[in-house]
């Protein structure tokens, strides 16, 4: 598998974590408790497989900024988290970054 195909992967556990932590009503609901800790585990190994050929620096900013702008917008669309001008405008930015990391040559030789 694809060290980037990889890194993606590690993204989409980690936004299922944090959706099962939502789920799991502050850790009082034992299966999406137990998932949380299952996906959040998969999420950090996926990505320290994914670093072994992507520039720690790139790797974790990519897995953080788009983690949290795929939660946000789940928060938004699912859990009826407010959604704002200026929320809207940093998640853009948030994308910006990412874009910009990658195409600042991040990606190893």
């Amino acid at each position: 598998m694809s060290h980037w195909v990889l890194l993606y992967v590690a993204i989409m556990l980690e936004v299922a974590g944090t959706t099962c932590m939502k789920l799991s009503n502050g850790f009082k609901v034992l299966v999406p408790s137990i998932a949380t800790l299952l996906f959040y585990w998969a999420s950090l190994a996926a990505l320290s497989y994914a670093t072994k050929h992507v520039p720690i620096s790139t790797a974790y900013a990519i897995w953080a900024g788009l983690g949290t702008t795929l939660t946000a917008l789940l928060g938004t669309l699912y859990f009826n988290d407010p959604l704002s001008t200026a929320k809207i405008v940093s998640l853009g930015l948030v994308i910006v970054g990412v874009v910009g990391l990658n195409l600042s040559g991040g990606h190893a030789h």
